[in-house]
């Protein structure tokens, strides 16, 4: 299951040249994100690569040690000539009106 998009800086690169960064269930396979891709965006996938990360160990101010969920990310390479729009930069630079 593809549960977001990861819309970092460096994802945003990366999806210049055809690689999409989700982030997915732990338990979803290469195969599972593949056909997931394939119904929700409309695109082929040639590759995915999955990478597990680790959870971190976090202090509170009372000084009670928790840790944060362990997840996984999804790298899917898609066919030439295809997108997810969902990754397109939309914005706008506005440009600033010099004062005289």
């Amino acid at each position: 299951m593809i549960i977001k998009p990861v819309l970092t800086e460096k994802s945003m690169l990366a999806a210049q040249s055809g690689k999409y960064t989700f982030w997915v269930g732990l338990t979803t396979t290469k195969t599972h994100i593949k056909s997931e891709v394939k119904k929700l965006f409309d695109v082929d996938a040639v590759s995915v690569k999955t990478i597990k990360v680790k959870g971190e160990n976090k202090k509170s101010l009372r000084g009670i040690k928790t840790k944060t969920t362990d997840r996984k990310k999804a790298i899917i390479e898609v066919k030439k000539g295809q997108k997810i729009e969902l990754f397109e930069d939309k914005t706008e630079k506005k440009t600033k009106k010099g004062k005289k």
